[in-house]
């Protein structure tokens, strides 16, 4: 993900906004879907930007065949589950390493 954020940012990577996310991987017009899901949920704009990021890989490797909507917004909910985990998991492992 970092990759993708420095790529997206170039020389200002304090400044990531999800709305240039959403554009980057082409799921703008479900961007309002996402909002509400994720405000719904409880989840921030990092595990957001997370989710949508994965949410991207995953339809490059299985695409949605009949409702792109419906497809989406299973996707992302999984995703976003994925994305708390990884921040969590990350977070732990840089305070018992202390970086």
């Amino acid at each position: 993900m970092l990759k993708q954020f420095m790529s997206l940012n170039g020389d200002r990577p304090n400044k990531a906004e999800l709305e240039e996310f959403f554009i980057t991987t082409g799921f703008y017009d479900l961007m309002p879907l996402a909002l509400e899901l994720a405000g719904c949920l409880g989840y921030d704009q990092t595990e957001m930007i997370e989710a949508i990021c994965k949410a991207n890989d995953k339809f490059y490797k299985y695409p949605p065949t009949k409702n792109r909507t419906a497809w989406f917004r299973k996707v992302y909910e999984e995703k976003l589950r994925e994305a708390r985990g990884d921040i969590l998991t990350h977070k732990a492992r840089m305070k018992y390493l202390g970086k």
